[in-house]
């Protein structure tokens, strides 16, 4: 599978390059662009703050360049929060998009947003202050009216982005459990 892999707002730090190599070793082409061109943050506030100094538009531009030479061959989009919203944006506009594996989060949806059988994993802990229940619900409700083929798994007590062994909402347990699972649904693809 060719996947592009978008980081969160803490930047592309060591563990996106781990999950990189965690699915190339299973056999997948993946991509990893920087889209804060080098920066990397201590806390989630300072990684917001500069997500939006950058603004909206011009991170999904750069977004939509990194995948651009790739896209030709059908990509499964991936990130991590902040990632996850970009990845989703880009693949609801991607007619040749294969799959969407969403790590820690997810973006609004247009109304008229329209995929043929989308194949969608969400992974998110339970609960998560970025993605309370009623949002996740109304979210998983439109993802399916515009045709995606969705599937949620959620961890009890881990963090937000408890996948990633260098922050304090690491959760070796509901880490490891992810990776299956999202192995396992790029395998289906």
């Amino acid at each position: 599978m060719n996947i592009m892999l978008f980081h969160s707002t803490y930047g592309l730090r060591p563990a996106v390059h781990a999950a990189a190599e965690r699915l190339r070793a299973a056999g997948h082409e993946v991509h990893v662009p920087d889209l804060f061109e080098g920066r990397t943050f201590a806390t989630v506030e300072e990684g917001m703050a500069h997500r939006d100094e950058i603004g909206r538009d011009e991170l999904l531009k750069r977004a939509v360049l990194a995948a651009a030479p790739h896209s030709d061959r059908g990509l499964v989009y991936a990130g991590f929060s902040f990632g996850g919203s970009v990845a989703q944006h880009l693949a609801l506009a991607d007619a040749k998009a294969r799959g969407l594996l969403l790590l820690h989060g997810t973006a609004d949806i247009a109304d008229d947003a329209v995929v043929d059988e989308l194949p969608v994993q969400l992974h998110i802990a339970d609960p998560d202050p970025f993605e309370p229940h009623d949002w996740l619900t109304a979210w998983y409700l439109r993802m399916r009216r515009a045709g995606a083929d969705v599937e949620i798994h959620s961890y009890s007590g881990a963090g937000h982005l408890y996948t990633d062994p260098d922050l304090p909402d690491y959760d070796k347990e509901a880490a490891g459990q992810t990776w299956t699972a999202a192995l396992g649904f790029l395998d289906s693809l």
